[in-house]
C-alpha cells in the first residue's frame, strides 16, 4: 500500500486530481505559500510539523525560529560521519535506493525509462557515466534537509535547470518523469577517491528552493554543501562504472528499487 497521504494519491491518481494539479502549477500559488512561509506569521506551523512527523530536535536545543522557513533549514552543530577516506558515506538523511546505469546512459524506476541527458541537459558528461551507478536519496518531511560532501573534492559549477515541482512521493512516479521534470541543480564533484561524481538536486511540490553554498572550489568530506528549502526534494548522484560497491548488508535490501532508510555521514559504499 502507498505510503503517499491522500492529497498525493489524489491529485496524482485520478482525472480530477490531475487537473486541479496543473491548475495549482499554473496558478503561481507557489509564490505567496513561500512569501507566508517566510515570515513570522508561519511561525505557529513549526510546533505543529514537530509533532505530526515526530521530529528528533534533541540535537538543536537552544535554537529559536522566527519563521517555519528559519526552522526547516535548521543546522546541526556537527555532522558525525565515517572518515575513512576510502568509505562512501551518505549526504543526507533520506531513503536511499540504488539503480544500475545502462549503456545507453539511462536508469528505469517504476517503469518510467530516466535518460541521463534528459536529467542534465548535457549529451557528453551523460554518455561518461555508462554503466555505472546511480544513487537515488528521497528526503521526507521528518528528514534533516541539509546534505554534505561525500569526498574531498573540487565543486564545480552550479547549473540550474528550471522545471516543474511535482511530489517526489512514489505515487508521481506512476504518473510523471519527475527527475527529469522538476526543478534541479547539477554539480559535476572531482572526488578524491570515488571519480567524477554528478550531484543532483532535485526540487519538490510546489516550493522548490535548492542552495548549493559554494561552487567552483576545493572542499573537504562532510562539509556543508548546501540545503533544501520548504519541502522534502531528492539528491541523485551518479557514480561511473567500477567506481563504488554498495555495502552487502544494505545491497540485500535495495533489491527490486527499494528503498532503506540512511543518516547523514553513515557509511553506505567502499571504494573499488
Amino acid at each position: 500500500m502507498s505510503k503517499d497521504n491522500f492529497a498525493v494519491r489524489f491529485l496524482y491518481g485520478t482525472k480530477l486530481g490531475h487537473g486541479m494539479l496543473r491548475l495549482v502549477m499554473n496558478s503561481h500559488v507557489d509564490r505567496a505559500i513561500v512569501k507566508f512561509l517566510w515570515s513570522g506569521l508561519s511561525k505557529p506551523l513549526i510546533g505543529f510539523y514537530i509533532k505530526n512527523y515526530n521530529i528528533d530536535m534533541s540535537e538543536f536545543k537552544g535554537q529559536t525560529y522566527r519563521s517555519f522557513r528559519e526552522f526547516f533549514i535548521r543546522k546541526r552543530d556537527n555532522v558525525q560521519f565515517d572518515k575513512n577516506p576510502f568509505h562512501l558515506i551518505s549526504p543526507c538523511d533520506s531513503l536511499l535506493s540504488v539503480f544500475p546505469i545502462t549503456d545507453d546512459s539511462s536508469f528505469l524506476i517504476k517503469g518510467k525509462n530516466y535518460k541521463l541527458s534528459d536529467l542534465l541537459q548535457d549529451d557528453n558528461l551523460a554518455k561518461k557515466f555508462h554503466g555505472g551507478d546511480c544513487l537515488i536519496f528521497r528526503l521526507c518531511s521528518n528528514d534533516y534537509h541539509r546534505y554534505c560532501y561525500i569526498d574531498n573534492c573540487y565543486h564545480g559549477k552550479n547549473h540550474y535547470i528550471e522545471g516543474e515541482l511535482h511530489t517526489v512521493q512514489p505515487t508521481a512516479f506512476d504518473v510523471f518523469p519527475v527527475y527529469t521534470l522538476n526543478r534541479r541543480m547539477w554539480t559535476l564533484l572531482e572526488t578524491e577517491h570515488f571519480g567524477p561524481v554528478i550531484h543532483t538536486a532535485v526540487g519538490a511540490f510546489v516550493v522548490g528552493g535548492i542552495v548549493n553554498v559554494n561552487e567552483q572550489k576545493r572542499v573537504a568530506k562532510a562539509d556543508e554543501m548546501g540545503y533544501f528549502e520548504l519541502a522534502g526534494s531528492t539528491i541523485v548522484m551518479l557514480f561511473q562504472k567500477d567506481r563504488i560497491s554498495i555495502l552487502p548488508e544494505l545491497a540485500a535490501k535495495l533489491t527490486n528499487g527499494k528503498e532503506v532508510k540512511v543518516t547523514q555521514g553513515m557509511h553506505i559504499a567502499n571504494k573499488k
